[in-house]
């Protein structure tokens, strides 16, 4: 496994960027590289077959490496809504929609808006909080 590069200068805004990257990479290492190693990333809205929280870096890594592996669904762009700061400087609430195709559906385009509470300290994400619509990222509303 990577290890994570030494996150200290990373502002909760670069994590959010690196974030976005990874999903549309789809790529689970990036992402988890993001993590403390004790983090938490939690579902409040659950979509069948999928966890309410990942515990940990690993958990992370390995929960998103199915997910994205077993997806045919293709990311083509995140687009930020917009970002909020909020009284902690290490906590932002970002909003945005995920463009996405489903080669199954003729690659027509679909969107799926998504809200992420985000808690990062020493350049690490300690705790997101993960509002999606995974039924509709699953292809649900293509």
């Amino acid at each position: 496994m990577p290890q994570p590069e030494t996150p200290a200068v990373r502002t909760p805004h670069e994590v959010l960027n690196r974030y976005y990257q990874a999903m549309l990479d789809k790529s689970a290492d990036d992402l988890a590289d993001l993590y403390a190693p004790d983090a938490v990333h939690e579902f409040p809205f659950t979509s069948p077959g999928f966890p309410a929280r990942y515990e940990g870096r690993e958990a992370v890594r390995a929960g998103y490496a199915a997910a994205w592996g077993a997806s045919p669904v293709r990311v083509r762009e995140v687009r930020r809504v917009s970002v909020h700061e909020t009284g902690d400087p290490g906590v932002l609430v970002a909003e945005h929609v995920v463009v996405a195709t489903l080669p199954a559906k003729g690659d027509a385009a679909f969107t799926v808006p998504g809200l992420l509470i985000l808690r990062v300290r020493e350049g690490l994400l300690t705790h997101v909080r993960d509002y999606m619509d995974g039924l509709g990222l699953a292809g649900g509303k293509a």
